[in-house]
């Protein structure tokens, strides 16, 4: 947290709003599914108004090939529509169709402290082992981007993973920090919202580790690509002990793989740890691994067939990115134009 200005909480006279993002650089997995997809569809039924946005500009902080960069951003948005986000109840857009976020992220430049950035440990672990000053400008300046892109929609509740609470709590800095500075109350203090038995999935194959896309061992992930055989096949292969599972969670201490399954199927059963182990206590893993996967099956799997269907027609996802995008803009634009009014900027439009 950054100690430089004082954030007060959200101030009731914002309409509630929430905002979140996903970037699209592939091979979305099950850990995207529970710690982000899921919960974006649950809000849309919470009565408030739901933004989702696919951040390509964030992507382009290391370099991406172009073609594989469209397809990536078309299989997220179809990742988020199989996941139950309707485009009739949320806008669904991708980043770089909305100018106001890069223009607000510059305006955001000249209001965030070096001293901030610096003390940002997600550029800190990207770089780690590399030589920084060969890394993108863009990547240092990340989180003022991601201040943007919440504070453009007056956002209040912002639904992440436990590694970008540091971003959202930077975003309140820098908002307080304008409103400090220009004597407004003009942006909202955002509140991160980090929530769910299985926010953080680890690896199938090592429970000590994060879920990863970039792991060399595919059986360490579900994709949400992957079809229902696949499925069940690295549920059924999964790494475990040897141990029955335990009638209670103080039982799991120190079980890294145990409590990770048992998370797992918390999560996709919308039950919780202890109502699990209640049902599955003193079972062995011979026993949960296949109740596992015939549940995650029943899950996923018309999530990967949905976005096969979905992908095979890639002119209407690129529809349905345009139309959200002129959804967003038409919040956006406003608010934008006020922050440059307040700023001082002449404007003949």
């Amino acid at each position: 947290m950054t100690d430089a200005v004082q954030t007060p909480r959200v101030e009731s006279r914002f309409t509630p709003r929430v905002f979140s993002g996903i970037q699209p650089s592939g091979g979305l997995t099950l850990g995207n599914y529970l710690g982000a997809l899921k919960r974006f569809a649950e809000k849309q039924d919470e009565g408030i108004e739901t933004i989702y946005c696919l951040v390509d500009l964030h992507a382009i902080t290391v370099w991406q090939d172009p073609e594989k960069l469209r397809h990536q951003t078309r299989e997220a948005a179809a990742a988020f529509i199989a996941s139950g986000v309707d485009p009739a109840r949320s806008i669904l857009f991708n980043q770089s169709q909305v100018s106001g976020h890069a223009e607000l992220a510059w305006l955001f430049n000249c209001v965030a402290r070096l001293g901030w950035m610096n003390r940002m440990t997600q550029f800190k672990d990207k770089t780690a082992g590399k030589n920084a000053e060969n890394s993108s400008l863009g990547l240092y300046a990340y989180p003022s981007l991601m201040a943007a892109d919440i504070l453009l929609y007056h956002a209040t509740q912002v639904p992440v993973g436990e590694d970008q609470k540091q971003h959202v709590e930077l975003t309140r800095d820098i908002a307080a920090k304008f409103n400090h500075d220009y004597k407004t109350d003009f942006f909202p203090i955002p509140e991160p919202a980090i929530e769910g038995s299985a926010t953080r999935v680890m690896s199938l194959r090592d429970g000590t580790r994060k879920m990863s896309k970039s792991d060399p061992s595919d059986m360490s992930r579900i994709n949400l690509t992957d079809d229902a055989d696949t499925i069940a096949q690295k549920f059924r292969k999964a790494r475990t002990d040897p141990e029955p599972l335990p009638s209670e969670a103080e039982g799991l201490k120190d079980r890294a793989e145990a409590r990770n399954l048992v998370n797992i199927y918390a999560a996709l059963s919308g039950e919780s740890v202890d109502q699990v182990l209640r049902s599955h206590g003193g079972q062995g893993f011979g026993a949960f691994k296949p109740a596992l996967a015939d549940l995650a099956v029943s899950k996923l799997a018309p999530i990967s067939a949905e976005m096969a269907r979905l992908m095979a027609d890639p002119a209407e996802i690129d529809r349905i990115l345009g139309q959200g995008a002129e959804r967003a803009d038409a919040i956006a634009a406003p608010i934008l134009a006020q922050t440059l009014d307040i700023m001082g900027m002449i404007r003949s439009r």
